[in-house]
């Protein structure tokens, strides 16, 4: 499966020279990491032989390049901190598959179900750790120390938020009291945190002043939380050829904003009926059709995409008030309005 398929053209842009820098970065680790950090990444199979395509659709570097760029600045200066939060971001996603059990990502199997537990482990630590070795690179493209260090500080404080995030949606697995609020408040930190260090530490990087860096910052935690509710409409409504894994959300039982709204805003009858299914030790078969049935019926899925669009709305608000022309914003205006609509 093709996952850059419909990214728009100032997305894809930049995607040969991220490459290039994550490929510099992710090649100077150890050969027993660096073989499996490539393999998640998508350049390499399990026995070490390349292959083609690979690396994700990059959407938190490209916000990274496109923010700096709005901003008035060089992105080639930019480019260790678009790598940096592309590879967190990949250090996320390796120990979210082992804390969900998830066995595929993009049609492959997952790190974790190749080299076990305990190194997709170590693989995602070392992911972690390389993303810092990328930040500091930035002093090697004439960024002052003191901005070096600025930009790991929003880079750090976004990683925590991230943790405690996953921590919240983990621990929700359990409840069946899971409210919006609380819903909306994890979404903000393990999906909205990183967005929006993505979208600031480019401002910053680019040269804006404190308020355009907070625009910045409030653009990419509204478009963060649009995307993270997209994500849940595609994991329940998405197809396995568009996301490249199976729709796990709901045999996973995970409460996305959708199953949240069920729980509590669904009819009686529906309410206690999806309580049963969700009681259950795992949901497969017919009743995954019918748990779909009653979110439709209650109207989660049109409150989620109602809701992913005021997000949506609120992003280009903040973004129209960093106090830049029009053709400057446009390129992040028109990425912000794929995320909307993409399904995969």
């Amino acid at each position: 499966m093709d996952i850059k398929r419909g990214l728009p053209e100032v997305c894809t842009s930049h995607h040969r020279a991220i490459r290039i820098e994550l490929e510099t970065v992710i090649d100077s680790s150890p050969p027993v990491l660096s073989s499996m950090l490539r393999y998640h990444m998508g350049w390499q199979d399990e026995h070490g032989c390349n292959c083609s395509g690979g690396s994700g659709k990059l959407i938190r570097p490209s916000l990274c390049l496109l923010s700096c760029r709005a901003a008035g600045g060089d992105t080639s200066q930019a480019m260790p901190a678009a790598a940096a939060v592309e590879l967190v971001h990949n250090f996320s996603l390796i120990h979210d598959d082992i804390e969900d059990g998830s066995q595929e990502r993009h049609h492959r199997p997952a790190l974790w179900t190749l080299w076990g537990t305990p190194q997709a482990i170590n693989a995602g630590d070392a992911m972690f750790a390389l993303a810092y070795l990328a930040l500091l690179r930035l002093s090697d493209r004439g960024i002052a120390h003191d901005n070096v260090a600025r930009s790991a500080e929003m880079l750090s404080q976004a990683c925590l938020e991230l943790c405690e995030g996953q921590c919240l949606d983990i621990g929700f697995e359990a409840r069946l009291d899971t409210t919006v609020e609380d819903y909306l408040d994890m979404a903000g930190k393990k999906t909205a945190a990183l967005l929006a260090a993505s979208t600031s530490l480019g401002a910053y990087l680019g040269g804006g002043d404190e308020l355009m860096v907070d625009s910045f910052h409030l653009f990419g935690r509204e478009l963060g939380m649009a995307f993270q509710i997209r994500d849940d409409i595609i994991g329940i409504w998405g197809t396995e050829d568009n996301t490249g894994k199976p729709a796990a959300d709901i045999p996973n039982k995970k409460k996305t904003l959708p199953v949240v709204y069920g729980l509590q805003h669904g009819a009686n009858v529906q309410r206690e009926r999806l309580e049963k299914l969700y009681r259950q030790g795992f949901i497969d078969g017919s009743d995954t059709d019918e748990v779909r049935t009653i979110l439709e019926a209650s109207g989660a899925m049109d409150y989620a995409e109602n809701l992913a669009e005021q997000h949506h709305y609120r992003a280009l608000a903040a973004l129209g008030a960093c106090g830049l022309d029009s053709s400057c914003i446009a390129p992040l205006e028109a990425l912000a309005r794929f995320l909307l609509r993409r399904d995969f």
